[in-house]
């Protein structure tokens, strides 16, 4: 168990554990976005950062079925930010929020050494919540997209080298209508921060099985965090009307492979602490 799941378990209820917790009609998340921890101010810039972190924590709540429409927002900023240069994170919230028609009511700001960057996300439920728990013998497992562009445009920071500006490691392209339209045959669903290895081995884990990969992954399909794609799974009835609604949004879905007895094994690096 790492440290991230020690802290957990010791608040575990029949709320908490998801993407988000679901209280009647409304999902509440949040997520941290830290300096020198999920971004360094060298590879994005402020309104780049102030963007991402946003959508980050939307993404939890696109995958629970649910629609953001209210944000708290908590900042931590240097006492040397220019108003310029606070104006620019202002124009990322902005952008942001008026994107994805959420509103932003109310936070908190301190100072501090490093920019930290703290999203209260309030979204309400489509009908019923899509659950990481839910997922059956033989159901199918999918992933949308293309797995692996994050982590190669992060080898290419970490070695000097610019990104363009829409690139999926500083602004990953979330795919709300898709999963909005597929969400009543899906039988659970997460967004892959961590690779798809990971994330996969937590939504077996919860639903105590294992996978039969229909063909071998590469390295980069598996271990590319930070990709927010979804990750999905639904009993075989269903494939061709997701495949309908997927042509329907032009969104790519891969079928890599199907539940079965038995459980999964991570092996790599783990992305937390």
């Amino acid at each position: 168990m790492d440290k991230e799941e020690f802290i957990i378990k010791a608040f575990l209820n029949d709320i908490n554990g998801d993407d988000g917790a679901v209280l009647d009609k409304w999902c509440f998340s949040k997520d941290l976005f830290f300096e020198n921890v999920h971004f360094k101010r060298e590879w994005l810039n402020l309104k780049q950062i102030a963007y991402k972190a946003m959508l980050v924590n939307i993404s939890d709540a696109i995958v629970m079925n649910a629609k953001p429409q209210f944000v708290l927002l908590g900042l931590g900023l240097p006492k040397t930010l220019s108003k310029n240069e606070i104006l620019s994170l202002q124009k990322g919230f902005l952008e942001c929020a008026k994107k994805f028609n959420i509103k932003i009511i109310g936070g908190d700001t301190i100072e501090n050494d490093k920019i930290a960057i703290s999203i209260s996300l309030i979204s309400k439920i489509n009908k019923k919540a899509v659950f990481r728990k839910g997922l059956k013998k033989d159901h199918l497992l999918a992933y949308t997209g293309k797995l692996g562009t994050s982590l190669k445009g992060l080898e290419l920071l970490q070695n000097g080298k610019k990104l363009p500006f829409n690139h999926t490691f500083i602004r990953p392209k979330l795919k709300p209508k898709f999963f909005y339209d597929i969400a009543k045959f899906v039988s659970c669903a997460m967004d892959i921060s961590d690779g798809l290895s990971k994330d996969l081995s937590r939504l077996l884990a919860l639903n105590k099985l294992g996978v039969k990969f229909f063909k071998e992954l590469d390295f980069y399909t598996l271990y590319s965090g930070e990709e927010y794609e979804i990750l999905f799974a639904f009993d075989k009835r269903y494939e061709n009307i997701i495949k309908k609604i997927a042509k329907k949004h032009k969104t790519k879905i891969n079928i890599f492979g199907k539940a079965i007895k038995g459980s999964y094994e991570f092996i790599g690096r783990e992305h937390h602490f």
